[in-house]
């Protein structure tokens, strides 16, 4: 939540515009939803995982810049301070998108929004208690259960590489990784009380002295890839994911409060499902149909779930 709300102001905006936070919880779960299908078609345009990560960060660090400067003292860590923004840069930067478009090159788009989102609250609860120790109340924990079981169900066919699914047990895991990283990012922000707007601005524009490196050690086909697939790319990877969803589901948690915001969370793979089918012809089998919905289901237990007294 955008720290800088104060409470009347926040009380006032939940009273009178609801209808505002929930268009803007709606937007920000379309638009991540659908990047698992421009994530993609990244592949079918022949682009690399450098490529898109390139592409990514350099848009959305664009599009920053200017408000970065006006905000974040000093530039461009803010409050957070170097050594934090650079340990949330290590585990979202452009390591986290190497793995998360090199998931796409071998699993369907639907495979990272149904285990990257599942599986984070699980791996966030776990963390919670190994680090915080922090317990999470019953039907918590029975939500969870319910995500695991059905992320397992989900993945059957990939894990045990079935010729409709061969290789995608290697994205699969990748996409089991994204959730780790996310969920130690998320753990970390929320210990260290991180703005997250200006967590986005600081991990996005140190991410950008890393790209020449990227480049030296990755294959890089931009050169040889049409500009509509480049354009793609940089405007729905680094604006409307980098910065404009951020902002979006930000007025949601600051109009609706962060418990309600969350549930559009499971709208995700929902929307990747039908644009997968719609623009890229992906259709998941009845097996992972039936795991989606288990694993939907397990969400919003899991986020309606109070935490212990």
């Amino acid at each position: 939540m955008n720290q800088a709300i104060r409470p009347q102001s926040l009380s006032l905006a939940r009273q009178q515009r609801p209808w505002l936070g929930f268009a803007c919880g709606i937007l920000a779960a379309g638009i991540w939803g659908i990047q698992a299908v421009i994530s993609r078609q990244s592949v079918a345009d022949g682009m690399t995982t450098a490529d898109v990560t390139i592409l990514r960060f350099a848009a959305a660090a664009l599009v920053l810049l200017p408000f970065a400067l006006r905000r974040m003292k000093p530039f461009p860590v803010g409050k957070l301070g170097w050594r934090r923004a650079l340990i949330l840069t290590a585990i979202v930067g452009p390591t986290y998108s190497l793995i998360l478009v090199g998931g796409a090159h071998f699993a369907p788009a639907l495979h990272s929004s149904v285990i990257s989102p599942g599986l984070i609250p699980v791996c966030t609860a776990l963390l919670a208690w190994w680090v915080l120790g922090e317990r999470a109340s019953t039907a918590r924990l029975a939500g969870l259960s319910v995500i695991v079981l059905g992320v397992a169900l989900f993945s059957m066919e990939a894990l045990a590489d079935t010729p409709m699914r061969e290789g995608a047990w290697i994205g699969d895991m990748l996409f089991v990784l994204i959730a780790l990283l996310w969920s130690a990012f998320g753990l970390l922000c929320r210990r260290w009380g991180a703005d997250a707007i200006e967590v986005t601005m600081a991990t996005c524009l140190l991410s950008v002295p890393l790209l020449p490196l990227v480049a030296l050690v990755m294959p890089v086909h931009l050169a040889q890839v049409a500009l509509s697939a480049i354009a793609l790319q940089a405007i729905y990877q680094g604006l409307l994911v980098g910065a404009f969803a951020l902002f979006l589901y930000t007025q949601a948690v600051a109009i609706l409060g962060a418990g309600r915001a969350a549930l559009f969370l499971p709208l995700v793979p929902v929307v990747t499902a039908l644009s997968g089918a719609l623009l890229l012809g992906e259709r998941p089998s009845p097996i992972e149909i039936a795991g989606m919905a288990l694993a939907i289901t397990g969400m919003l237990i899991a986020l309606r779930a109070r935490s212990p007294a």
